[in-house]
This record gives C-alpha cells, structure tokens and sequence, in this order.
C-alpha cells in the first residue's frame, strides 16, 4: 500500500513526504520532480504545451505509480483536478489531504516565483482563495482523511499521519 500526500501548493506535501518516508523506511516520490526529470520544469511545460497537457503526464504518472507498492507520494496541487489519477492511486494506497488555512499558504508562497499558476494578475490572497474554493471539495472528496497542518511541526504531522495508518 502506498501513501499519497495531496492539498494545495504550499501545504507541506513534499517537506511531510520526505519525513513520513523516513519515518516508515519507505521510498518518497514528488510526482512534480518525477515529471521535471522527464519533461523540463514545470513552467516551461505549461508554458509550450498547455496545462492540458501537463494534466496528461500526471494522469499518466498516476497510472504507473498505482503499479508500485511501498511508497510515499507527493503529488502536485493540482494532480487530483482530474478524475483518473485518483482513480488509479486509492488501487494501492491511502490518500491524505493535508489541509491549510489561506493565510498559511500565503506565508509560504508570497516569495514563490516558481509557480506558474501564481503569476500575475490577481494579489495572491485572492488567487488561493479561489484556487481553494475550487479544489477543496475534490480533495476531500478523494481523500480517506484530511490531516490540519495550520501551527503544527512536520513531526506532529507525520505523527498523526502514521497514527492514522496504524488504525487503518
């Protein structure tokens, strides 16, 4: 059985991924680095083959990774905005939401250049809200449980996390 981590971008999948790994002796993969190795950053993907296609490659890395066993998965903000990769992940694994207040996400983000659905436009209190508004609801939805990560430290994270999965 996997562990899949999703939630928004700046909610602490990867620093979390890495821990929870750790701390189950698991191999941790960031769907977004996966997909960097394979096709370029992330921005200029968007940037010369559309969002759409980006989508695809998740969908895709979805599927493979479903085949596998044992690991932690980081997936990328907006991995779950698509039916299938859900779909193919909950075959072989436990999907966590973990969840964040906009004022933390902001704190974490408003340095950020590297995302490109941050850019312009809109100040980003307002981009995350929106963004928020439109994904929450599949997050929980796809999840088997949502984990609060607002004020707490990765160990106090990974603990409950592992909690979780001990109760299965």
């Amino acid at each position: 059985m996997n562990v899949i981590l999703c939630g928004m971008m700046g909610s602490g999948k990867t620093t979390v991924g890495k821990a929870l790994a750790a701390r189950l002796g698991r191999e941790w993969l960031d769907t977004d680095a996966v997909i960097t190795e394979d096709y370029g950053e992330i921005s200029d993907i968007f940037a010369n083959f559309g969002e759409e296609f980006f989508r695809f490659l998740e969908t895709q890395l979805a599927y493979e990774l479903s085949q596998k066993d044992n690991l932690v998965i980081s997936t990328g903000g907006g991995f779950f905005t698509r039916e299938k990769p859900a779909r193919f992940l909950k075959e072989n694994g436990k999907i966590i939401f973990l969840h964040a207040r906009v004022e933390t996400l902001k704190k974490r983000l408003e340095n950020d250049e590297s995302r490109p659905l941050l850019r312009g436009g809109e100040p980003l209190s307002q981009k995350l809200s929106r963004m928020i508004k439109a994904r929450y609801y599949v997050y929980e939805s796809i999840s088997d449980y949502a984990v609060d990560v607002d004020e707490k430290s990765v160990d106090e994270i990974v603990g409950e996390i592992v909690e979780r999965l001990e109760k299965k």
